[in-house]
């Protein structure tokens, strides 16, 4: 019996990891600026010509994780997936230019570079020109804030999980446009302050808190209406409580969602939310 129950657990853990693979990996490169910039492709069986596109940025030190938040997402609602690298940066971590105090004078334009691979893989794939999206953790999160204070028209909305935004941005740069902005953040997050960090003790350079963060997001916007929700973690009493704060602009239709995670840490937060569908269903309200 114990010999069965052995082979029906490894059929069963067998069909959950195909599962988990359905679809297609491919790998890819695009040239920009003298550099090679490496990414992966996920494509879900069946995915329809002209579908969605979201970009995940890993944090900083990290790399491409093929098994990430926004895969199952991408099954169970159409949409490609693409998980690009970022280069070593002057400290030998594979990062993204955001302008940490120890990336100054380093050249490399990560928002140039997204923008390009975005419209290759467009092309390539046929993927909507109109319906493409960027989330990103920790420090792909500040390259989330940096691209929406950019001026580019490709990422029609941003979703920084655990990010911040560095002073040097909010003091030197004005946002061009109005984007629809969503950020979860835990207030015990010991690596990227919910309360700033404005005299760099942490040492990444100067940056907002996460209030004031998203405030500036909320005037540009244009939010006039805020409606606060209590979210139960997936944990129930177990697990951190959430305050998800919605403010919305009637006039620009780009809306700011801040869920504040009450003693979560620097995370993905998937112990407490199915924190890739959170992402989708903010973004799914953009689409086109």
């Amino acid at each position: 019996m114990k010999n069965l129950n052995a082979i029906l657990l490894a059929l069963l853990l067998a069909a959950c990891c195909l599962h988990s693979h359905a679809g297609q990996y491919i790998e890819d490169s695009v040239k920009v600026d003298g550099h090679m910039r490496q990414f992966v492709m996920y494509l879900p069986d069946g995915l329809q010509a002209d579908a969605p596109l979201v970009f995940i940025l890993h944090g900083y030190g990290a790399g491409i994780r093929r098994e990430n938040i926004m895969i199952g997402p991408a099954d169970r609602h159409g949409f490609a997936v693409c998980i690009p690298q970022g280069l070593k940066d002057p400290q030998g971590e594979p990062s993204w230019n955001v302008g940490y105090v120890f990336q100054q004078g380093w050249k490399v334009d990560d928002v140039k570079a997204l923008c390009k691979i975005a419209r290759h893989v467009q092309k390539r794939h046929h993927l909507s020109r109109d319906n493409t999206f960027l989330t990103g953790m920790s420090n792909g999160g500040e390259m989330c804030y940096l691209m929406a204070y950019s001026k580019q028209r490709i990422f029609k909305a941003v979703a920084p999980i655990a990010g911040l935004t560095m002073a040097w941005t909010y003091e030197t740069m004005e946002a061009p446009y109005p984007i629809p902005l969503m950020e979860i953040h835990g207030t015990e997050d010991r690596v990227s302050e919910w309360t700033g960090d404005l005299e760099d003790k942490g040492g990444w350079g100067a940056y907002l808190p996460v209030p004031v963060a998203i405030g500036y997001w909320v005037a540009r916007n244009r939010c006039v209406r805020e409606e606060t929700l209590q979210i139960e973690s997936l944990k129930g009493n177990e697990g951190h409580p959430i305050i998800k704060h919605c403010y919305t602009s009637p006039s620009t239709d780009c809306d700011v969602w801040l869920y504040e995670v009450v003693g979560g840490v620097h995370s993905w937060f998937t112990d407490d939310l199915d924190t890739g569908e959170e992402i989708w269903q903010f973004f799914s309200r953009y689409l086109k």
